[in-house]
């Protein structure tokens, strides 16, 4: 399963890559509305301020539930229960994995949720 850990480390960095840029760019929202006075609330040119920082702050509460997820299969994996569905307990075939290296379930099962 050495082919498993590194697809799941390779989650892991760029989860962790975009966070810091995602966090970048929220720090750089706050930074550059706080010295303004400008309503950007009633502003006609496009997107407000709060409307930015909300879609920033939705972007890092995904890529944080993501690299949860990540971290979660790589304890499974340390655990021996890697490519094992936590709902039914079969086997999660090879390409889901594949697709989705933290994959928690097996299709049958996701497709249920």
């Amino acid at each position: 399963m050495d082919t498993a850990r590194d697809l799941l480390d390779a989650e892991r960095r760029v989860a962790l890559l975009r966070l810091a840029a995602l966090t970048g760019d929220f720090e750089g929202v706050v930074a550059a509305s706080r010295d303004s006075n400008a309503d950007d609330e009633h502003d006609p040119e496009g997107a407000t301020i709060a409307f930015e920082r909300s879609q920033v702050s939705a972007l890092v509460l995904q890529v944080r539930g993501h690299l949860a997820e990540v971290e979660a299969a790589i304890q499974r994996l340390e655990d021996g229960t890697y490519g094992t569905c936590e709902r039914c307990g079969q086997p999660i075939g090879k390409a889901r994995l594949e697709a989705r290296p933290a994959a928690a379930t097996c299709i049958g099962c996701a497709s249920a949720l």
